[in-house]
């Protein structure tokens, strides 16, 4: 579990990077980016850490961290999708980057979940 639930949180940040650079880039040639974009951008970078740590604590038989990151993983998704979905706030291909950050929170979820399982 613990492996793969790296590598995922490994790739949502990756991803997190990607769509803050994009935005950067963006503001740095001329377009317009908003505050929103800037500040949910480096919100959804700096969790990739927070879940990286939760998640050693997890590894290292912490049950409460293995409980905490998979309700994050469960609701961000969630949270960011449905953020994503408010007509006007962000442009498509900033929904679509966000979107895509959030499918390997879901495979998280889903692999914190058995792992809790197990431990029962």
């Amino acid at each position: 579990m613990t492996k793969n639930a790296f590598k995922c949180i490994y790739i949502y940040g990756v991803f997190s990077a990607l769509t803050l650079v994009t935005v950067a880039v963006l503001t740095i040639v001329g377009d317009t980016a908003s505050t929103f974009m800037w500040v949910r951008a480096v919100i959804l970078l700096a969790v990739a850490p927070l879940l990286h740590r939760l998640l050693t604590r997890a590894e290292g038989g912490s049950r409460t961290s293995l409980e905490r990151v998979r309700t994050i993983t469960t609701i961000m998704p969630i949270a960011i999708v449905g953020v994503d979905l408010i007509p006007g706030l962000c442009p498509p291909w900033y929904a679509t980057m966000q979107g895509l950050s959030a499918i390997p929170l879901v495979a998280v979820a889903f692999l914190t979940r058995a792992a809790l399982a197990e431990r029962s």
